[in-house]
This record gives C-alpha cells, sequence and structure tokens, in this order.
C-alpha cells in the first residue's frame, strides 16, 4: 500500500505523523490533503530519512539539482554537493547524472541515495538514453523494455520521486510544429523523447507505458513528478498553447495516477514573463486537480546570465505567492556551466529566501516569529544572535569575524551614527 491508499482508508501513517511535525498543518489535516491529491510526501519504502510533505497549506519546499556529466565526473565531488545543499537547507535533491559509463552513473545514483537524509529525484529517461547509447550506439534503438527496466533499478534502489516525461505527445508536438518557439524544446527529457517520436513515427513511449509506469510507482510508493517536457525556455514561449496543452494532458495523467494510488505532482515553467506567473499556477491547480505544483524558477527574464538564482527567486517569490508548493533551484550558472559546490550553495539559499517570502506573504503558522527574532536582534545589535536567525548563517559569521563587529559593537555603514544607538 502507499500513503495515499492508506490516507484514503484514513489511515493516518507514521510517515505523516513525521511530516506532519514540520507543517503548520495536523497530522489530520496532513492525511486529508493527501487522500484527496493535493499533498503528497515522496518516500520510497525502501529509503529511510525523515520525510517532508509537499503541497496545499505546507511550508514550500527547495530541491537542489546535482548530478555528472560527460565532461565533470566524480563521486566524491556529487557527495560534497549533496552535503552542501543540504546544509544550506534544501529539502530534496535531484539527482540529474549523465555520462558514458552506466555502472559509474548506477553506483553514483546509488551512493546519492545512501548518503541523502533527504528525498531524492531522478529523471529517468536520463539514465535510459545513457543506456541505449552505450550498449546499443543508437538514441532512435530505445524500446518499451529499456524504459520500464530502468525504472524499476530506479525504484528499487530507492529512489522517492521520478520525473516523468508522459505529456510530450504526438498531438502536442503537432501544435509545437504549427507554433514555432524562439527557443524550442528546452527540456532534455523532452528532445530526447520528440527525436524518438519522429525518427520512430510513433507515440511517446512513456505515454503508451503509463499503467506500467503506476505499477512500479505503486509497488515503491514511488511519487510521480510529471515533467513539462515542452517547458519554455524563452520568456517570448511562455504560455504558449505547446505548454498549455501539454498540461492540459498531465491533468489527464494525474487522475489516472490518482484512480491507481500512486502520489503525483505536477512540473511547471521555466522562463516566463513575471506578469503570466500568477495566471500558470491557477491554470495548473484548475487543470491538474490541485495537484502540487513544482516549478523550475521560474525565470523572468533572459539576459542574465550569471544571475539566474536571482531572476528564478524573483519569480519563484510570485510563483509561491500563487500556490507553487515546490521550488526547483536555479544556480548562478544555470545557462553557462555544470553548477559547482559554491553554486549550489548560492541557488538553494536564493530559492529559500524565496519560498520564506512567499509563506511570510500567505501567513503561514510561524513563518514570522524567525524575522521578529532577527528584527530584535538588529535593534539589540547582537550579532550572534543575527546570525542564528539568519537564512545563511555563515555569512553573517564571516561578515562579524571579518569585520570584527564584536568588538564594535556597531556596524561599520554608520559607525557613531547608529540609529539603533540612538534608542528612539
Amino acid at each position: 500500500m502507499t500513503q495515499l491508499s492508506k490516507a484514503k482508508q484514513n489511515i493516518i501513517t507514521d510517515v505523516i505523523k513525521k511530516a506532519a511535525e514540520k507543517e503548520p498543518l495536523s497530522a489530520e489535516e496532513l492525511r486529508e490533503n493527501i487522500a484527496k491529491g493535493s499533498i503528497v510526501i515522496p518516500k520510497n519504502i525502501n529509503h529511510n530519512f525523515d520525510p517532508v510533505a509537499i503541497g496545499e497549506g505546507t511550508y514550500i519546499k527547495v530541491n537542489a539539482n546535482i548530478g555528472i556529466s560527460s565532461y565533470k565526473s566524480s563521486l566524491e565531488y556529487e557527495l560534497s554537493k549533496l552535503k552542501t545543499a543540504v546544509s544550506s537547507g534544501a529539502h530534496s535533491i535531484m539527482d540529474l547524472s549523465v555520462c558514458n559509463d552506466l555502472e559509474h552513473l548506477r553506483n553514483i545514483r546509488k551512493e546519492i541515495i545512501k548518503n541523502s537524509q533527504v528525498m531524492v529525484g531522478t529523471v529517468p529517461i536520463y539514465e535510459t538514453a545513457c543506456k541505449v547509447a552505450i550498449e546499443k550506439k543508437d538514441i532512435f534503438k530505445l524500446n518499451y523494455k529499456d524504459i520500464l527496466e530502468v525504472l524499476l533499478r530506479q525504484a528499487e534502489d530507492g529512489v522517492d520521486f521520478m520525473t516523468i516525461h508522459a505529456g510530450v505527445t504526438e498531438e502536442v508536438l503537432k501544435k509545437l510544429n504549427n507554433d514555432p518557439r524562439i527557443g524550442g524544446i528546452v527540456s532534455r527529457g523532452g528532445s530526447i523523447l520528440a527525436e524518438w517520436m519522429k525518427h520512430n513515427k510513433k507515440e511517446n513511449p512513456f505515454f503508451e507505458l503509463f499503467n506500467d509506469i503506476l505499477d512500479i510507482a505503486y509497488q515503491y510508493d514511488v511519487t510521480l513528478s510529471l515533467g513539462d517536457g515542452l517547458r519554455p525556455g524563452a520568456i517570448k514561449d511562455g504560455t504558449d498553447r505547446p505548454q498549455v496543452q501539454e498540461l492540459i494532458i498531465l491533468g489527464e495523467l494525474v487522475d489516472r495516477a490518482r484512480e491507481k494510488n500512486v502520489q503525483v505532482m505536477v512540473e511547471g515553467p521555466g522562463h516566463i514573463k513575471l506578469s503570466d506567473i500568477e495566471m500558470n499556477i491557477k491554470l495548473q491547480k484548475n487543470l491538474c486537480h490541485d495537484a502540487p505544483f513544482y516549478v523550475l524558477g521560474p525565470v523572468v527574464t533572459d539576459i542574465a546570465p550569471g544571475y539566474d538564482h536571482i531572476t528564478s527567486a524573483i519569480g519563484s517569490t510570485i510563483a509561491g505567492m500563487s500556490g507553487a508548493d515546490f521550488l526547483c533551484y536555479v544556480t548562478p550558472g544555470e545557462h553557462l556551466y555544470l553548477p559547482d559546490i559554491e553554486d549550489v550553495h548560492q541557488g538553494v539559499i536564493a530559492s529559500r529566501i524565496a519560498a520564506h517570502a512567499a509563506d511570510i506573504a500567505l501567513k503561514k503558522h510561524g513563518v514570522e516569529e524567525l524575522d521578529s527574532k532577527m528584527s530584535i536582534a538588529r535593534k539589540n545589535l547582537n550579532w550572534q544572535k543575527m546570525a542564528e536567525c539568519a537564512i545563511d548563517r555563515k555569512k553573517v559569521e564571516d561578515a562579524i569575524k571579518k569585520y570584527d563587529l564584536l568588538k564594535l559593537e556597531k556596524c561599520t555603514m554608520c559607525g557613531e551614527f547608529c540609529a539603533l544607538k540612538r534608542n528612539y
């Protein structure tokens, strides 16, 4: 049985109780929302960690993407990124590894799961594509067996949630051909499947295999994250017909997953205008029957490479205020290079700031308490307390040491003209 099937039977599991301890909702409220599908708790039966809830009424969660590439590959380095992401406050990790060594690829994933005390997600089409490319030397020879083998192996290994690109159908691709974009398809998984479909003149294999995928997900209580293979990768492409058409299909797949008692959430854009974010969130919630929404950014301008942790934090705040439940971080180097450890740290911190700001705006219970504590510490020029209250504690502690603030008992900006020292 899955968390969803148990919730439908009015059973409050230990997983639900544990997750409720970290939320502004009671265990019963959590169970009710899990039963109707507006909250998920991604937790594979083979992965032992403290679970967290994602969805309606919960605190907004943050994900960090890590993983090797064909150009940079080190288990030790990925585990360092994992440690950095978690210590910076990420609630989940996604392993997006690709390389030309299948054994190394799988070992990376297993070690990440083994060492992760937060939920772990993957994108199975990545490993499937690597497997086919290595073994058959031709990505177009990918078949149903390849897909199901990878899905089953990842589920057995303990993956908590999987991005499934089942919405990139022949019907949707026709819309894309009739309504061309500046950026085209920027989703790695979406582009692989679109090219495979075009070459083989067949329907999306993930769409065709969706019932089999549900069976595997149910067996291990893997949460499906329905991937937005046609998310816009350019501001001009935001909220176009192909994106919306795919979202309609994802909404139908949400219903199918819930019927099979498989937890499901939906992924969203992408690059969109600031003014279109609220509309996108409400559209998803309506079409997908309030399934938790997992957004990449959104990135609100295309002209800030090197600063996309900022462009996405702006979009994430609006998205969170509008109802998005899960924020995938975007690092400073998103459009330039494979993120390094410092990029991971900055990406998580930027997304956590956005999530917290949105939770404040939504008046979620207890969120403002830490801000009030920080305000009091500032009023009292209590530098150590400020560090304790900060999202990035080390940043504050480093400044205290650098400028010898404990000895000065004032900041170096105002000095003797400090307004707080005047006690008005």
